[in-house]
């Protein structure tokens, strides 16, 4: 009897897993390490005002981390939604307001996703764009880094780190940037080792059994207005960087693998909140910062994050005191954490440099068919390499507008994210950048008596 796709496409996946475990264990560590630099500071911090259960956090984000990694056969990471990390953080929101706002967003990206809207959003987002959203989101990557970094520096205790030990980091990183030395080089795994050597875990086991006992959110915590502007501050993010980058960052990354499709990402993170919002657990998502650094740091497949997966599983279990326990991790150097943030930043930034040479890209889900198609196509993108078609003296001239024309898109973005510190307002900058040029060609061609010569017979 002949197994259904899916079971066959699962089992091929976790060979791959497997396989690549084997061949290169110390890497695939090294890469589910790569993402702690988001992760620990943002939820350390929500466990410690009490915005979130740390242990209910831990088990199920593991538990996440283990099925995605199964399920996508890919480096996929599960982080913080940001936004409302960062909203909770200014103003206190309490555990079932926070919870609320991951659910509230679930729920409109699983709509998005089930109604088909979300793949026909993306398949006309120009390539562009979506470049302009991963070089944003790396700026804004290195940018925490080096405010993770300057802090400790500016603090002027005897415990503060050595500039040149910092330096030295930064130097490894660079010697091993390039091809298999940084794929065999354990860099996220060497620098983990040395801030786990400044903790002091003196803890005493203490079975997590409390995080079986539900505490969702109640329907006025959902009426409550902070849910609800932090929930929208975070749809764009999580749609643009959470799901449609992430798609194309991951067809980019691992062209011989099978990239997820918006939709499947979509029903993930919907997922994920929808069961985690009954236990306390922080509002996470996927998202390209988290993939490159993973990336960058060895990870090749899903089996990097079912370890870091199994790992948080344990913690969460074994170490059931989620107070004592941020206290713990909150000891972890942060000049480390934000050494590897700007890693991870700088490997998300430099997707950009493939603007010009890398062609559409599609992606496929389980079952999901063709997930995000960026740029040409009905849109008529700026991806759309119409240059080739042109003829005579217009041919170079027309190649090196159409080159400066992406770059600027791109870059307008990537601007519009870092100003605001918004990705919905890049996102909308680029489109607008986009559409200005398209409009600018629609009047040339109709106004330009000579452009009807230059235009090819055959096309």
């Amino acid at each position: 009897m002949q197994r259904p796709a899916f079971i066959s496409e699962l089992a091929r996946r976790n060979r791959h897993n497997v396989r690549t475990l084997r061949e290169s264990p110390a890497a695939e560590i090294s890469g589910a390490l790569g993402d702690l630099g988001t992760l620990l500071p943002l939820m350390i911090a929500l466990a410690l005002q009490g915005s979130i259960d740390l242990a209910s956090t831990l088990v199920f984000s593991g538990l996440f981390n283990i099925i995605t990694g199964a399920v996508f056969g890919i480096p996929l990471p599960v982080q913080p939604m940001k936004a409302i990390a960062a909203a909770a953080l200014t103003t206190r929101l309490p555990q079932r307001a926070t919870t609320a706002s991951g659910a509230l967003v679930s729920l409109a990206v699983l709509l998005l996703s089930a109604t088909g809207a979300l793949r026909l959003l993306t398949r006309h987002i120009p390539a562009p764009v979506v470049k302009g959203i991963q070089l944003g989101a790396g700026l804004r990557l290195v940018v925490s880094g080096a405010a993770l970094i300057l802090g400790p520096l500016n603090d002027h205790n005897w415990n503060r780190p050595p500039l040149l030990l910092i330096a030295l980091a930064f130097f490894i990183l660079f010697f091993t940037e390039r091809g298999a030395l940084g794929r065999r080089f354990p860099y996220a795994l060497l620098l983990f080792l040395v801030g786990v050597w400044q903790v002091n875990f003196g803890l005493s086991f203490d079975l997590g059994f409390d995080i079986w006992r539900p505490a969702p959110p109640t329907l006025p915590d959902f009426g409550v207005f902070d849910a609800w502007s932090t929930a929208l501050s975070q749809l764009p993010l999580t749609t643009l960087n959470s799901v449609v980058a992430v798609s194309a960052l991951a067809a980019e990354l691992m062209p011989d693998l099978p990239t997820p499709g918006v939709n499947a990402l979509g029903w993930s993170v919907a997922g994920m909140n929808l069961v985690g919002c009954w236990f306390g657990v922080m509002p996470v998502c996927h998202g390209a910062g988290g993939l490159a650094a993973q990336h960058r740091f060895g990870a090749r497949s899903g089996a990097s994050i079912i370890l870091l997966g199994t790992l948080k599983l344990l913690l969460g279990l074994l170490f059931g005191n989620g107070t004592r326990l941020a206290h713990k991790l909150a000891q972890f150097p942060k000049s480390v954490l934000g050494v590897m943030v700007i890693a991870a930043g700088l490997e998300l930034a430099k997707v950009g440099s493939s603007l010009l040479n890398t062609p559409p890209v599609s992606g496929t889900g389980i079952g999901t068919g063709s997930a995000i198609t960026t740029g040409g196509g009905a849109s008529g993108g700026l991806w759309q390499a119409t240059s080739v078609a042109r003829t005579g003296g217009g041919r170079a001239q027309i190649g090196v507008r159409e080159r400066e024309e992406k770059w600027m898109v791109m870059m307008v973005t990537a601007a519009g994210i870092l100003a605001f510190r918004n990705d919905a307002v890049g996102f909308c900058a680029g489109l607008c950048c986009h559409g200005a040029y398209r409009a600018a060609d629609w009047v040339e061609r109709r106004w330009d008596p000579e452009e009807g010569e230059r235009r090819p017979l055959l096309s």
